[in-house]
């Protein structure tokens, strides 16, 4: 087949690495309208279920793209001068340096990817069998001509705005501080190795107001926010430029569609749908949409019947997905019914901001407040993780093995066992 693929992101690369790896006849083309190594925001967050996904679907890319992530460890609430903790780990990864890995892989598997170019409409793809949407949330081909999408487009009530800084987090951090226009807070985590960490700043529409960043101009949003945050980046500055560009306050749209293809044209990634960014997903579930999309048209003779099945197993799948994201982002637009709790207890409000929780939750808790218990924990999910990466095949080279019992020692010379086990990967 003749596929053209319309955005260059995690989910047009991903869709067109995926296709090739299971018919390298296909000829594809991926085009992308920014130049190679531009993009839009900092980093982007997962934990092991994708990387499960992506070492099952293509180990070459999945091995880059772990070399090329953060591991953070815990994450810390702070309300105030008040902190809470979680546990748990995950892994992060700048934006750019996952196109990069994606764009590197799917060319030397025979995509054609072409950067700098815009597509205004669909008239020159003729002779192509199927074109696929991957342009983003405000996608372009989903809006050209009448394909019948059924798209809809739900605007959060809260305001945030997605920076970097060179704070270095080493845990997925939350800060909330409270202002005399009302709480304003952000979501924080590493993105680049000893460098760079994404920093996406929220609050409710009146603060945002009050605040004056409707009316500020951009080097000024900067200040007032490295201003009321100063105690947790510690002085560290705020980035916004990116492309060349100030980052902008926008409202999240919540994307949804009736139908994700219509004759030849098929959605994927966020021009099928959104998912809040408090629950972390959008990566992931694009990269599933690309392998979904990929594995129907491998096993489906027709064309149609491939998008029918893929239309039909996505959608379904997204629904709770959706749903608990849109329950996560009104908790947060509701956040300052909370905050005038201990930082623990509004921390554990957060956590079970997605339905009723058994009640040894809180319990434990409460437990991972303290700190000999968080160490225990983190050991325990050092060894967890090492399984995790055992069984998808990612470690190099194996966990340290037993040594054997130590060989008699001449009398006449003494001699040291050099060899050391490896350490875990990072």
């Amino acid at each position: 087949m003749k596929i053209v693929c319309v955005g260059g992101g995690p989910a047009g690369l991903y869709f067109a690495i995926s296709l090739k790896r299971r018919d390298p006849a296909h000829d594809i083309t991926v085009i992308d309208r920014d130049p190679p190594g531009a993009t839009y925001g900092w980093g982007v967050v997962y934990w092991d279920d994708l990387l499960d996904i992506l070492y099952g679907n293509d180990p070459e890319s999945a091995r880059a793209v772990r070399a090329g992530s953060v591991l953070w460890r815990g994450q810390a609430i702070h309300v105030g001068d008040r902190t809470a903790h979680f546990g748990g780990y995950g892994f992060s990864m700048g934006r750019a340096a996952l196109l990069d890995v994606l764009s590197r892989r799917a060319t030397d598997l025979g995509v054609d990817v072409r950067h700098g170019r815009e597509v205004h409409d669909l008239s020159g793809f003729g002779d192509t069998d199927l074109i696929v949407a991957a342009d983003g949330a405000n996608s372009r081909v989903r809006q050209l001509g009448d394909h019948g999408f059924g798209t809809s487009v739900a605007l959060g009530e809260n305001r945030y705005i997605w920076l970097g800084t060179d704070q270095v987090f080493t845990r997925f951090t939350f800060a909330f501080e409270h202002t005399a226009a009302g709480w304003i807070w952000f979501h924080a985590y590493p993105s680049v190795a000893g460098k760079i960490s994404t920093c996406i700043v929220e609050c409710q529409p009146h603060t945002w107001h009050e605040l004056g960043f409707d009316s500020l101009g951009d080097p000024e949003n900067l200040r007032v926010l490295e201003n009321i945050f100063t105690r947790v980046l510690g002085g560290h500055s705020l980035i916004s430029k990116a492309r060349g560009e100030f980052a902008k306050w926008g409202r999240f749209p919540e994307i949804t569609n009736k139908t994700w293809y219509h004759d030849n044209v098929v959605l994927l990634g966020d021009a099928a749908h959104t998912t809040h960014f408090t629950i972390g997903s959008g990566t992931r579930l694009a990269i599933v949409d690309a392998v979904a999309l990929a594995q129907n048209l491998y096993e489906h003779a027709e064309v149609a019947d491939a998008l029918e099945n893929y239309d039909a197993q996505r959608r379904a799948a997204l629904r709770p997905i959706q749903a608990a994201a849109r329950a996560s982002m009104v908790w947060f637009e509701h956040a300052d019914r909370y905050l005038d709790r201990s930082a623990v207890q509004f921390a554990y409000a957060m956590a079970a901001r997605h339905g009723p929780q058994v009640p040894w939750r809180y319990q434990a808790h409460l437990l991972t407040q303290v700190p000999a218990v968080r160490k225990v924990r983190r050991v325990m999910d050092s060894g967890h993780r090492w399984w995790r990466a055992a069984r998808r095949g990612e470690l190099a080279v194996a966990p340290p093995a037993p040594r054997p019992p130590p060989e008699p020692v001449p009398t006449d010379q003494s001699c040291s066992d050099p060899r050391r086990g490896n350490s875990p990967p990072s």
